[in-house]
């Protein structure tokens, strides 16, 4: 139990963390509210469920070791962030009325599930954090699942209070200028937290 305890605390403390899930769903609850917000959470949790099911039965730890591969998932992540940041300016752009039409629920649930399976950090935090805490004298992969199982509830729960949080601003930005104003303010951060994280999940050598 401490064991546990220990996760979750770590955990909450790195959703707690600015990062490119906080401030993606922060930006799409202000500007579509939180029903949208809520459904790209839906689509973050089911992301890194699957990420951390998969690094639980190894694949987390041949993408860590395979270089190629690693590659691949890192500026496939980044190369998402960048399409976000280019549909928020796009979006922000589009009459009120316009803008509406498209805004299906599943849209945003299938950003939120591509986002964290693209997500380096995520998995990385799989394959760095999450065995500190896991007993080699037990079976290690119903650990895996259990303390994946405690993440990602964590994770969703900090999400959820992002979205519903922004959904609360949502009326203040009714206006199409202040929608444009956020959509080339939510641009340039998204872009910033790509540039972030290619910095960061960048490996020497």
């Amino acid at each position: 139990m401490e064991i546990i305890l220990a996760f979750a605390l770590t955990s909450l403390v790195i959703e707690l963390t600015p990062g490119p899930n906080m401030a993606w769903l922060a930006l799409l609850s202000v500007e579509r509210g939180r029903i949208a917000g809520l459904a790209a959470v839906a689509g973050v949790g089911l992301g890194l469920l699957l990420l951390g099911l998969a690094a639980g039965f190894g694949l987390g730890t041949l993408i860590a070791e395979n270089r190629w591969l690693y590659e691949t998932l890192r500026w496939a992540g980044i190369a998402f962030l960048i399409y976000l940041a280019w549909d928020s300016y796009r979006e922000s752009r589009k009459p009120l009325e316009a803008r509406g039409t498209g805004d299906r629920l599943a849209v945003f649930f299938r950003r939120g599930l591509v986002t964290n399976l693209l997500n380096p950090k995520a998995a990385l935090f799989y394959v760095t954090v999450l065995p500190n805490f896991i007993d080699a004298g037990r079976p290690v992969i119903g650990q895996s699942l259990m303390l994946t199982g405690v993440y990602v509830a964590i994770a969703t729960a900090v999400h959820a209070a992002i979205a519903l949080a922004g959904g609360q601003l949502q009326p203040l930005f009714a206006t199409d200028r202040a929608r444009r104003v956020l959509g080339m303010v939510g641009a340039v951060l998204l872009l910033a937290i790509a540039v972030w994280v290619a910095i960061v999940t960048r490996r020497a050598g």
